[in-house]
């Protein structure tokens, strides 16, 4: 299997970036074909600035990123929710990345649309301060139903699947271990 590994927390030295490490690792345990893109280590415009109205040219970063997404059977957002939802720099890489042609294309003189993107799952590793219960209860868990509805399943990935943990402010150093492994074995799992 060809995975894929997201970085969306633009400081590579959170515990964002230490759970993908720890994906990652049980990944290549596992003997997988391990790929990796940080977001920060990119350089793109991440605003979409004319719409779908005229494509902005690609950044060559951003064509990579197009290629590895091609290329891979499994992709691995992990992220931080602020303000209920991903951060802008992740944001913006959705925008720029996930374009018509690309992810999908909409049918002419139709309400419907191709999702260009089948044949591979996912998962969403997402960390919150808030508790995961109460962003469900209170607001849906917002980032949820944007990565997995609205952009990942939109587009074809399927299965979407969702590892949410939160509280991670107060999180003690145990805590932040056991979250680590879940993260190490959800790697082994999916490859």
């Amino acid at each position: 299997m060809r995975t894929l590994i997201i970085l969306g927390h633009p400081d590579k030295n959170s515990f964002c970036a230490g759970l993908a490490d720890a994906y990652e690792k049980g990944a290549q345990e596992k003997g997988g074909d391990v790929m990796r893109i940080n977001l920060s280590d990119l350089r793109f415009d991440p605003i979409l600035r004319n719409g779908y109205t005229r494509i902005q040219n690609l950044e060559p970063d951003l064509v990579e990123a197009q290629r590895h997404i091609k290329s891979a059977n499994h992709i691995v957002f992990v992220f931080p929710v602020w303000w209920s939802s991903p951060p802008a720099l992740m944001k913006g890489f959705i925008d720029r990345v996930f374009l018509p042609g690309f992810a999908f294309k909409y049918r002419e003189h139709s309400s419907n649309w191709d999702k260009l993107l089948t044949g591979r799952s996912s998962r969403l590793i997402i960390t919150s301060d808030a508790p995961v219960l109460w962003l469900y209860l209170a607001y849906f868990h917002p980032a949820v139903n944007m990565m997995k509805k609205a952009v990942l399943e939109f587009c074809g990935v399927s299965p979407v699947t969702v590892t949410s943990f939160g509280s991670i402010k107060n999180a003690n150093e145990k805590k932040r271990e056991s979250l680590l492994y879940s993260a190490y074995r959800a790697g082994l799992d999916d490859n």
